[in-house]
């Protein structure tokens, strides 16, 4: 054997020698060496994590913005005949949060930060498991379906508001039928494993689905079909004064004054006019409420603004450290409704808030409420009758919309109703569940903007809020004096009730988790109590 192997084995005789005496002391020292950097490494990682998870936030509160901004303008002052620009400009503004938002180094950093959950704070865990949550959905929509369906919510906004003044369906029928495509793809984003409808309504109400919704919807209508078939055999309330002219100028005026009363700070709370009301809130102290004034009818622009003024409550009372991050606003669309819908009808259409109103609206409209008494205007904006208008349904029969829009959407996204056949059958529920005729499309199914927003599974968020507000409202009563500062025109302790048990909270905890944080577990016999107690009492059943 050569001296070059004669070396080579002898080395590796030593080599084998020191790894069987030594690799205590060598693996014991290496480690610990590593260990050390390593923590020192993740010291500085988690702090650097930290601060890119902050600028993500930052950056999706930006980017939220400017679309917001976009659809305000589009929705309020803007020229008609001008989305296209703005279909353009969200569109783009869409596929580029979109790209920043899915790209890999994201998701790297949301699986750092979870893998390092216990290290984190309350806070900080919350916002993490959020952001994660939506990075996961996000990631599963391709960029340009994602565009290219922004872009087209965006036109069809446009379009729809033409189809609703023309009464022309068939205007606006390719717009829905795209939208309705794109939201049976989108739902098998979400959650391949679900019925598509019931993806989406998961997206607006965690948890809720259609077993769920056929159950309470029978149990509801079960309670107030035979209350409302009861009622129709009384003598209704006179409504006509309701009807008479109030000139739009003076209801701006009056929605100042409403907006007072509710404690809305209007330096940080604007209102503007769109054809349907709604509530659109950058941060905090940013909030913006929309209504439409019809001269004929006051009741329709004074609990819009009511009802809107709850949304703005909302999104105004969150913590200030939740601002401009995943954790701002409202933590669902069933707790939202819930709180505009508690200010619009178990609060203002309540008699100890009209009567605390009644002198001063009386001052903005003597001529037209001259002769008419607290107790009437309370009775008249409590009417309950079958009714074409969702928006402007009296409390008893407004579950009966909500229906008639779930059972459509429930058979659209399921494959067994064709769009071009949504008139006829929203023309048949509206017989079947509330007895009235439809008389065109304006005053039937295109009388809500939320389908041209691509808002499919948002409908039955307003009959759970309804339900919600209930069961709030009765464990209110429980806590503190309702009724007696209302009547003294006097929301303060109600707002404050309300943001301690849930505003304040944002995103902080699961939808189900704020209403029993607020009232214990949901009890939809609650609602059903409410509204038979209420209506029976108004028409002396």
């Amino acid at each position: 054997m050569g001296q070059f192997w004669e070396y080579f084995l002898a080395l590796l005789a030593a080599y084998g020698l020191l790894c069987i005496v030594w690799p205590p002391i060598l693996w014991d020292r290496r480690s610990r060496f590593f260990q050390y950097i390593r923590n020192e490494e993740s010291h500085m990682d988690l702090k650097e994590a930290l601060d890119r998870l902050d600028e993500l936030q930052r950056q999706e509160y930006a980017y939220d913005a400017g679309l917001s901004a976009l659809y305000l303008d589009g929705d309020t002052v803007a020229p008609r005949d001008t989305a296209a620009g703005r279909g353009l400009a969200v569109s783009v503004l869409s596929g580029e949060w979109h790209r920043k938002f899915t790209a890999p180094e994201t998701g790297e950093l949301l699986a750092f930060l979870l893998g390092r959950r216990d290290e984190l704070d309350p806070v900080r865990r919350r916002q993490v498991e959020l952001l994660k949550r939506d990075y996961d959905l996000d990631a599963r929509i391709p960029a340009e379906e994602y565009m290219e369906f922004a872009q087209l919510t965006s036109d069809a906004g446009d379009v729809w508001k033409k189809a609703k003044a023309a009464g022309d369906f068939e205007l606006f029928r390719p717009y829905l039928e795209k939208i309705v495509a794109f939201n049976i793809k989108f739902a098998g984003y979400y959650d391949p494993n679900k019925a598509p409808y019931d993806a989406l309504l998961n997206e607006f109400e965690r948890g809720t689905d259609m077993a769920f919704l056929d159950s309470f919807f029978a149990a509801l209508r079960e309670r107030i079909v035979p209350l409302i078939r009861a009622i129709g055999e009384k003598e209704q309330p006179d409504v006509s004064f309701l009807h008479r002219h109030y000139p739009a100028e003076r209801q701006r005026k009056f929605s100042d004054y409403l907006m007072e009363v509710m404690g809305l700070d209007r330096a940080h709370c604007g209102i503007g006019e769109t054809e349907h009301p709604f509530t659109l809130s950058f941060n905090k102290w940013d909030a913006r409420i929309t209504t439409h004034y019809y001269e004929d009818d006051l009741a329709s622009s004074m609990y819009s603004v009511i009802h809107e003024g709850g949304h703005a409550t909302y999104d105004m009372g969150v913590r200030d450290e939740y601002q401009f991050t995943r954790l701002s606003g409202g933590v669902s669309m069933g707790v939202h409704e819930s709180q505009s819908r508690f200010y619009e009808n178990l609060i203002g259409r309540s008699l100890p808030f009209i009567k605390a109103i009644f002198p001063k609206m009386a001052e903005f409209f003597p001529e037209q409420l001259a002769g008419v008494t607290p107790e009437q205007f309370y009775r008249a904006v409590n009417k309950a009758e079958p009714s074409l208008i969702r928006t402007e349904a009296d409390e008893l029969t407004y579950p009966l919309h909500i229906m008639v829009r779930y059972e459509i959407e429930k058979r659209l996204i399921g494959g067994t109703l064709e769009v071009r056949d949504v008139p006829a059958e929203w023309n048949r529920l509206y017989q079947e569940y509330l007895g009235v005729d439809v008389p065109d499309d304006a005053h039937g199914c295109l009388q809500d903007s939320h389908w041209s927003g691509g808002s499919f599974g948002y409908f039955p968020a307003y009959a759970l809020g309804s339900a919600y507000g209930a069961q709030m409202l009765k464990a209110m009563e429980g806590d503190i004096d309702v009724w007696g500062p209302v009547g003294r025109g006097d929301l303060s302790g109600v707002t404050a009730w309300l943001n301690e048990k849930i505003h304040q909270h944002g995103w902080m905890m699961e939808p189900a988790d704020v209403v029993k944080n607020a009232c214990g577990p949901f009890d939809p016999n609650v609602y059903a109590d409410y509204l038979t107690e209420k209506y029976s009492r108004l028409y002396g059943l």
